[in-house]
């Protein structure tokens, strides 16, 4: 019995993750598995694969099991649902197989969909702690996406599945502080959620690390996007300012780069030429996580334009903390979670839905050159008090927690 308890007691700690998303391309995912290996544990994920991917891999001490499903992003509610279901028929088989070898000490499952929690459910009956990580409000995301399938019932189903994930997991983390009441609305225990936020780490997000341009130094004005192109996004009205910017100020050279991949890609290219900016606006393909500091190193502002919805009104843009953990200004949409953690008077933030606002707010910028200092710093200063080298304490010590009650 005494090495029996001693097996256990120096055994590593070992966490598996489900997540419907390419690896490499969830920076939350990456962030929260990197530190928990930096904290001694085995971390293994089952995602998504490309056909061109291997099967199995470990980078940077994260063992990577991907299983044989793709993500058709901007596809119509039936592919998603069978997109769902089938990764979420392979990750449960997969983790359920998995157990008796790696023993597990925690699961957690990042959503979407929510749903996905019950996958790990034969692990939870045998004792293992379930961690649901909501990254986002499932019930108002669909509304949103899909506003044709939009109806009470299948709102009602969604809210549904959301109440019977959150009961079926052990703890729940979810990304701020607007979520969290949300849930709290929803008569979930505030024991049982930790709020961990979305922000970068400073490690990769290194203002030192780069060579940043200075503001508009050749004299041209450079706006930056990083991020899917997506409904969620109103890259249409930033293409809409930066036409307006070229009317009201036609001596000043505007560049638009937009860096990100998705659905919106070709009605953006087509929109950019019929409002005329099309030798202004430039969309790059997407560019992996690791090469977003310098992008964004070579811009004048960073633009976070995220529509305003019920399920927006919830989320708090992680693109405005990379933007100035990079030293630069940022231009956001007014959102109220925005304005939970930021001033009206320290960050430049225009009106959702409205080019001719986003495009006074950039000119402020420009000829306020004292308060585009301020807000720099400002923000800079938030996200410091706000970064993920803080954040990972906090979810390290539940996941700690946990896995000493398994």
């Amino acid at each position: 019995m005494t090495t029996d308890r001693m097996t256990a007691s120096t055994r590593p700690r070992r966490a598996a993750m489900l997540t419907h998303s390419y690896y490499e391309e969830d920076a939350r995912v990456r962030r929260e598995a990197e530190a928990l290996v930096a904290r001694g544990w085995q971390v293994d994920i089952f995602g998504l694969r490309r056909h061109d991917e291997p099967e199995q891999e470990e980078t940077d001490g994260v063992r990577l099991r991907r299983l044989p499903v793709s993500r058709h992003q901007g596809a119509g509610i039936g592919t998603y649902l069978r997109e769902y279901l089938e990764f979420f028929a392979l990750a449960g088989a997969a983790v359920t197989r998995a157990q008796p070898r790696r023993r597990y000490h925690v699961v957690q499952v990042h959503t979407l969909p929510d749903f996905l929690v019950f996958a790990g459910l034969p692990l939870r009956l045998a004792g293992v702690p379930l961690v649901l990580d909501l990254h986002e409000a499932m019930p108002e995301f669909f509304r949103m996406r899909f506003p044709r399938a939009a109806n009470p019932v299948a709102y009602r189903g969604l809210r549904l599945q959301e109440r019977l994930s959150i009961a079926a997991s052990s703890a729940v983390i979810t990304v701020n502080d607007a979520l969290a009441a949300r849930l709290h609305r929803l008569g979930v225990r505030p024991a049982k959620v930790t709020v961990v936020m979305n922000t970068p780490n400073l490690r990769l997000f290194d203002r030192d690390g780069h060579a940043s341009r200075r503001f508009m130094e050749d004299g041209t004005l450079r706006l930056t996007y990083t991020g899917a192109l997506t409904p969620v996004y109103e890259l249409d009205v930033l293409i809409g300012a930066v036409a307006i910017l070229g009317h009201q100020r036609p001596g000043l050279p505007v560049q638009l780069d937009i860096y990100g991949r998705g659905d919106q890609r070709e009605l953006l290219r087509s929109l950019s030429h019929t409002v005329g900016v099309a030798d202004r606006v430039t969309i790059h393909d997407r560019i992996p996580l690791e090469d977003v500091p310098a992008a964004v190193a070579g811009a004048d502002i960073g633009v976070a334009p995220t529509r305003r919805d019920p399920m927006t009104d919830l989320s708090l843009s992680t693109k405005i903390f990379e933007y100035s953990a990079m030293g630069k200004a940022v231009v956001a949409s007014r959102l109220s979670t925005v304005e939970r953690y930021f001033a009206a008077d320290t960050l430049a933030m225009y009106p959702p839905g409205d080019a001719a606002g986003l495009a006074s707010t950039v000119l402020r910028l420009v000829d306020e050159p004292e308060k585009l200092a301020a807000d720099t710093a400002t923000t800079e200063r938030q996200t410091d008090e706000l970064s993920w080298e803080r954040q990972a304490e906090g979810y390290a010590t539940l996941l700690e927690r946990l896995a000493r009650r398994r």
